[in-house]
C-alpha cells in the first residue's frame, strides 16, 4: 500500500512538472511540422567530396548512455533534461551498427575497432587483423593484416591524427595502425616468449614504425615507450610508472629520428609544454599525458572542468584552452573526454555520463569550426554496456536520483540507474543494500547491479551512428559495423572506391588546408 501511495503522489507531482507550453497541442504540432520541413530539405543530398573526415568514438556509449547523457546535459543547464538535445543528435542522419565480433555475440573493443576502422570484422581481442587470426597466437598473424582508414588516408596524401583520452596503445585507437593477435601486447614486456620469438611486434613499436608519418598522436601510456625500469619523467620514484620495454629502446627518440630531414617533430608530456609550442612551426606532434597509464577523469569539479574541447584555426590558445594544429583538431592530453567505458565497467554511472557530455561538447565545437559542405563527421560507439535507467521516474527527475517508488518485494528504494551486472551488487545483513543510507549522488557511487561481478560487462545491442556532411546519407538503416569506414572512405575518395570521384561527386569549395582525415578516438 505504501508503494502505491508513493506512486500516486509521484504522479500527482509530475503533473505540475509539465511546462505550460507543452499543455497546448499546437506546441507539439508546430514542433513536428518544423521537423518535417527539415526532413524534406534532406532530399537535396550533399554529394560533395569530403575534404575532411572526423570520427568521434565514444567507447561504450550505447543508446541508453546517449539518452541519459542528453538528460544530464539538460539538467546541467538547469532544464528538466528530457527535452534537451546532444550535439550529435543534431546530425541529420542516424543509423544503427551491429557490434558482434566474428566469434562473440557480445563484443570487445579490439574486434569492434578493427571493424569500424579497418572495414573488416574480426575475433574478440585481436587488432587490425582478419578473423583468420586466433587470439594469443602470433603464428596466425602473418598475411592476415588489414589496413585502416587512417592508412588509406595517408596513402592518399592526407594529414591524419589520433587523439584519445586513454592509452594510445589501447584497443580502440591502436586498430588504426597496429596488427596484433592480442590487444594487451602494449610493449614487448607484456608479450609471451613465443610471440617474441615468432617475430610479432608489440603495439607501441607498431605505433612508431607502421605509419611513421601520423601528424598528431595524443593520449596516455608513455611507460610502454621506454626501457624497462626507466624512471618516469613525472613520477621518478613510483615503480608502477617505470618503463616496460625489454628491448631497451626509447621509442620516443625513435619516433623523432624517423622524421624526414627538415621536418620538426615535437614530443610533449605536460600541458604546459603543449601551450608553449608554436604550433605553426611543427610538422609532427606526439603528446603523452602526465598520467602515464590513462588520463584521469576530472569529475571532481562536475560541470566546471575544461573538458575535451577544441581550438581555433589560428593556432592560438582559445578560451577553451585548446589548439588547431595544421587542420588537425587537438585536445589537451590532460582533458577529460572519452572514458565512458571505464566508468561503466566500474559501475560509476556518474563518471560515464559526465564523460559522454564532455565528448558532446567537443563534437559541438568541432561542428562549429568546420563546414558540413566539406567535412563528414561521424559519431558512434564500439559497443554498449548493461546500463539502464527506469522506474517510472517523473519528468525532470534527477538522472542520478531515486525512482519514485519502492520495490514491492523487499520494500526498499532504488535508484533510477541500474546495471545488469557489476561491482554495485551489495548485500547488507542478508538483504539488498538500502540506497537511502548511502550517498548515491557521489561521483564514486557504484550503482546497484543484479549480478555481482568485479567489472561490469559490455552489452550486445546495436549502437547508434550519427552522421553529417558529404555523403552522410550513406549511413542509414541498420548496418554491419565494418561498413562505417567504407562509407567514409567513399565520401572522401580514398581507399578502394574511387571510380565515382571523377564522375558525379562534386568537389567542395577549397579550404585553407590540404585534405585531412582525422580520427578522434575517445576511449
Amino acid at each position: 500500500m505504501r508503494a502505491l501511495l508513493l506512486l500516486l503522489l509521484a504522479q500527482l507531482c509530475s503533473a505540475s512538472l509539465v511546462p505550460e507550453r507543452e499543455k497546448d497541442p499546437e506546441y507539439w504540432r508546430r514542433q513536428a511540422q518544423e521537423t518535417l520541413r527539415n526532413a524534406l530539405r534532406l532530399q537535396r543530398l550533399n554529394q560533395n567530396v569530403a575534404k575532411n573526415l572526423i570520427l568521434f568514438l565514444g567507447d561504450g556509449m550505447g543508446v541508453s548512455t546517449v539518452t541519459a547523457a542528453r538528460i544530464l546535459k539538460g539538467q546541467l543547464q538547469h532544464g528538466q533534461g528530457e527535452e534537451s538535445l546532444l550535439e550529435m543528435e543534431k546530425f541529420p542522419y542516424v543509423a544503427l551498427a551491429k557490434t558482434y565480433n566474428t566469434n562473440a555475440q557480445v563484443p570487445d573493443s579490439a574486434g569492434t575497432a578493427t571493424a569500424y576502422l579497418c572495414g573488416v570484422k574480426a575475433n574478440e581481442g585481436t587488432l587490425g587483423v582478419s578473423a583468420g587470426v586466433t587470439r594469443d597466437r602470433c603464428n596466425t598473424t602473418k598475411g592476415q593484416e588489414v589496413t585502416s582508414i587512417l592508412r588509406w588516408a595517408k596513402d592518399a596524401g592526407k594529414a591524419v591524427g589520433i587523439v584519445t583520452t586513454t592509452r594510445v596503445t589501447h584497443a580502440t585507437p591502436s586498430a588504426a595502425y597496429a596488427h596484433s593477435a592480442n590487444r594487451d601486447w602494449y610493449s614487448d614486456g607484456e608479450m609471451p616468449p613465443d610471440a617474441l620469438e615468432g617475430g610479432c611486434k608489440d603495439i607501441a613499436r607498431q605505433l612508431v614504425e607502421n605509419i611513421p608519418d601520423i601528424e598528431v598522436i595524443m593520449g596516455g601510456g608513455r611507460k610502454y615507450m621506454f626501457p624497462k625500469n626507466a624512471s618516469d619523467v613525472e613520477y621518478p620514484h613510483e615503480e608502477k610508472h617505470r618503463g616496460t620495454r625489454l628491448d631497451r629502446r626509447n621509442l620516443v627518440q625513435a619516433w623523432q629520428e624517423a622524421k624526414p630531414p627538415g621536418k620538426v617533430a615535437k614530443y610533449v608530456w605536460h600541458r604546459r609544454e603543449l601551450l608553449a609550442l608554436n604550433l605553426s612551426r611543427i610538422d609532427f606532434l606526439l603528446g603523452e599525458s602526465r598520467h602515464p597509464g590513462v588520463l584521469q577523469p576530472q569529475l571532481a569539479a562536475l560541470g566546471g572542468t575544461p573538458g575535451l574541447c577544441w581550438g581555433s584555426w589560428s593556432g592560438q590558445l582559445s578560451p577553451q584552452g585548446c589548439h588547431w594544429l595544421q587542420g588537425v583538431l587537438v585536445s589537451h592530453p590532460e582533458d577529460t573526454g572519452g572514458r565512458i567505458d571505464h566508468g561503466h565497467h566500474e559501475g560509476k554511472a556518474k563518471q560515464a555520463l559526465h564523460e559522454a557530455v564532455e565528448l558532446d561538447r567537443a563534437i559541438g565545437l568541432a561542428t562549429r569550426l568546420t563546414s558540413a559542405q566539406d567535412t563528414l563527421s561521424v559519431v558512434t560507439a564500439d559497443h554498449s554496456h548493461v546500463f539502464t535507467f527506469g522506474g517510472y521516474t517523473p519528468r525532470g527527475n534527477p538522472i542520478f536520483g531515486l525512482a519514485p517508488m519502492q520495490s514491492d518485494v523487499d520494500r526498499k528504494p532504488f535508484t533510477s540507474i541500474l546495471y545488469g551486472n557489476g561491482p554495485g551488487y551489495k548485500i547488507v545483513a542478508g538483504e539488498r543494500e538500502n540506497v537511502s543510507a548511502v550517498d548515491f549522488a557521489h561521483a564514486d557511487y557504484q550503482a546497484q547491479s543484479a549480478v555481482p561481478l568485479r567489472q561490469e560487462t559490455h552489452g550486445g545491442e546495436d549502437v547508434a551512428v550519427f552522421a553529417q556532411g558529404p555523403m552522410a546519407h550513406l549511413l542509414h538503416g541498420v548496418h554491419e559495423q565494418n561498413y562505417i569506414p567504407h562509407a567514409m572512405a567513399y565520401a572522401a575518395c580514398i581507399g578502394s572506391n574511387r571510380a565515382h570521384c571523377n564522375a558525379g561527386a562534386r568537389p567542395a569549395a577549397p579550404l585553407l588546408l590540404p585534405f585531412l582525415a582525422l580520427l578522434v578516438l575517445l576511449c
